[in-house]
């Protein structure tokens, strides 16, 4: 036991508490569980959901800091390669995809096409999330000024936005397609259930397992607008979860239009955010390309 603390450094440590807030965040879904056959919220049992979701956020930003911190003040670093790759995959590719398998999965409720087209979707971000950080620690990718293909934490953020503003938008009252829309002739509920859009996070769970496995040269969050386009979608995803959080906890009503209206829409800023790094994000490493060449013929 004592071999094994001498091996570790500082950003070890806080490695093992991404990986462990990733557990939490399991534990907080199987919790969660019990109150989640109604679509638009399942009482206390949603304040489960929302603090999974905050301890994800928690360890991506758990995730941006041990880095420096490796860099600046560990001498020992024997472990911590293979230790952030298990903490990436338990707390960004297994935690979000079980988070959408329970919301969307209408506990058991479902019909069994919708479940195993869910289930299927689900594997498939966990196992692109794994090939990811494979191929991240193989390239040594933390020794490029990018990304080859989307980031697992990037990933993860991406899907929870989405499928945060999915689930809440039936409590919104905008729109009335959003809460209305039959599911005739297949249906996603048993009996006729309404699947609300439900149906839209699959297309996009197939884009980001995609993009992990991408050779899409994505800038990394250090510096210009990436940075701050990152600290914006960060600090919206967590004052929408902080606020349904506290808000819920408190015995809120979870069908509360104005909370439910002001989350969604952070929700969705976030979403938009994400996905215009994945959009745009290549131009900057195009850019920076450039730049080197240049002062390299200098």
């Amino acid at each position: 036991m004592k071999t094994t603390y001498r091996m570790m450094g500082i950003a070890d440590y806080i490695t093992l508490a991404n990986g462990l807030l990733g557990a939490v965040a399991v534990l907080m879904l199987i919790l969660a569980v019990d109150g989640l056959s109604d679509p638009i919220g399942g009482g206390m049992n949603d304040t489960f959901i929302w603090a999974a979701v905050l301890c994800i956020i928690l360890s991506v930003i758990g995730d941006v800091i041990d880095g420096p911190i490796a860099r600046r003040y560990s001498k020992i670093r024997i472990l911590g390669g293979n230790l952030d790759i298990m903490s990436d995959c338990l707390a960004f590719c297994v935690a979000p995809a079980l988070m959408i398998f329970v919301m969307f999965g209408r506990l058991g409720s479902a019909t069994p096409f919708w479940t195993i087209l869910l289930g299927i979707a689900c594997c498939w971000v966990i196992a692109t999330g794994m090939l990811r950080l494979a191929r991240f620690a193989h390239e040594e990718g933390g020794y490029v000024p990018y990304f080859s293909g989307l980031s697992s934490p990037a990933s993860s953020m991406f899907l929870m936005s989405l499928a945060l503003f999915i689930w809440t938008q039936p409590a919104t009252g905008i729109g009335p397609g959003l809460s209305t829309w039959e599911c005739d002739p297949i249906c996603f509920g048993k009996g006729g259930e309404k699947p609300y859009y439900d149906w839209l996070i699959l297309p996009f769970m197939l884009f980001a397992g995609g993009m992990m496995i991408a050779d899409r040269k994505l800038p990394k969050l250090k510096k210009g607008w990436p940075m701050w386009t990152t600290v914006t979608q960060m600090s919206v995803l967590l004052t929408a979860t902080l606020t349904m959080l506290i808000h819920v906890s408190r015995g809120g009503d979870t069908t509360s239009l104005n909370v439910n209206r002001f989350v969604s829409a952070l929700l969705l800023i976030s979403f938009l955010l994400v996905m215009s790094y994945i959009v745009f994000g290549p131009s900057v490493v195009a850019n920076d390309d450039d730049a080197v060449e240049f002062n390299s013929e200098e």
